[in-house]
């Protein structure tokens, strides 16, 4: 059962909801494996629940480097009392909404 969500699509929403530190953002890039851990981490915490999944990534059609490019998404679980699980995916430059759908898929 889904009890709420949070869409934490800019950096400041990450910091404001679910706690992202401006530092960790700053670092390491919004679409990155620490702050997805910790958007999930987070997750949990403002949600009060057990559990919270978290997807950045970087849909396109531009915003694409060589290190991070149109298709790269990071996935991170966090469930109270467990380590946090993080898989990446690279989807390739396939639009945005079939990348979407893709990472739904995940």
């Amino acid at each position: 059962m889904v009890d709420r969500g949070l869409v934490t699509y800019s950096n400041p929403a990450k910091t404001a909801l679910v706690g992202v530190p401006e530092a960790l953002i700053a670092e390491h890039g919004a679409v990155s494996e620490p702050v997805a851990r910790a958007m999930a981490e987070g997750g949990v915490k403002a949600a009060g629940s057990g559990a919270a999944i978290a997807i950045t990534g970087i849909a396109g059609p531009a915003g694409g480097s060589a290190d991070k490019p149109v298709g790269l998404v990071h996935f991170a679980v966090a469930r109270a009392g467990r380590d946090t699980a993080h898989q990446q995916r690279r989807v390739g430059d396939i639009g945005r909404l079939q990348g979407r759908l893709e990472s739904v898929r995940t």
